[in-house]
């Protein structure tokens, strides 16, 4: 209900500035079939652009997001446990992901030129931190029973990651994921208007559009990232409640 006053809203206060740059939903909503959705029904009424344009986009992005994820939890769950090597490490780490991931696009390209590689190295290096530093500090927060009890049964190291490192970290390491999730999609944009690319979403909606001045197409693509990272985030929510109420823990945050 909020959500279709505020559209409601939206289009009375377009419809009365009458503002080039401010165009109603109703338009937008016109322009976004025309661009992606007027295709024959054997293709799910996709146009061709749709076909072109959102899998390359959203491979790469998803692609990115979990190396980033696996490489994240894998080298934070060691650092977690593995104190001295952390506070060696630390600095470096603090170091590099206060670094703007746009700064790095040049390193990227100088490395390994336009394209694909370029793309996806540009989102890992943005949205790794977030998944490292959540999954070092849910190492951590094993309490000092727990491992009590793990040394006196004497569980193996793999018994001990998987029936207590993972489930004590896994709700720090679900909000880094959130987190990194959102990132990725804006630095697939990134990558997709600095970086050279030919296809992707950014490159369709955003970029193309800002070339030929096609304001409606613009805001057809910032209304596509929003519902997309709103679908993305609402799933990974899901998968969130169902693996944390397997394992009996409470979210974190």
């Amino acid at each position: 209900m909020p959500i279709a006053v505020a559209v409601a809203a939206w289009e009375l206060a377009a419809r009365s500035a009458a503002d080039p740059y401010f165009p109603p939903p109703t338009r937008i909503a016109a322009k976004l079939r025309e661009l992606w959705f007027s295709g024959p029904p054997d293709r799910f009424w996709l146009t061709q652009q749709a076909i072109d344009n959102v899998p390359p986009g959203l491979a790469r992005m998803l692609g990115a997001w979990l190396l980033a994820a696996v490489g994240g939890i894998a080298a934070g769950l060691l650092l977690g446990r593995i104190r001295i090597l952390a506070d060696a490490l630390e600095p470096a780490i603090h170091f590099a992901r206060a670094v703007p991931p746009p700064a790095v696009l040049p390193v990227w390209l100088a490395l390994l030129h336009i394209g694909t590689p370029m793309q996806v190295a540009t989102i890992v290096f943005g949205v790794i931190w977030p998944v490292l530093l959540a999954a070092i500090d849910g190492a951590r927060a094993v309490e000092p029973v727990q491992e009590d009890i793990a040394r006196v049964f004497r569980l193996s190291g793999p018994h001990r990651l998987l029936y207590l490192i993972l489930p004590a970290a896994a709700p720090k390491i679900f909000a880094g994921l959130r987190l990194s999730l959102s990132l990725s999609l804006i630095l697939m944009v990134v990558s997709e208007t600095m970086g050279g690319a030919t296809n992707g979403i950014g490159f369709s909606l955003l970029l193309e559009s800002q070339r030929t001045y096609d304001i409606p197409a613009m805001w057809v693509g910032i209304v596509v990232l929003g519902v997309l990272g709103f679908t993305l985030n609402t799933a990974l929510l899901a998968v969130e409640r169902r693996v944390l109420a397997r394992h009996g823990t409470q979210r974190s945050i």
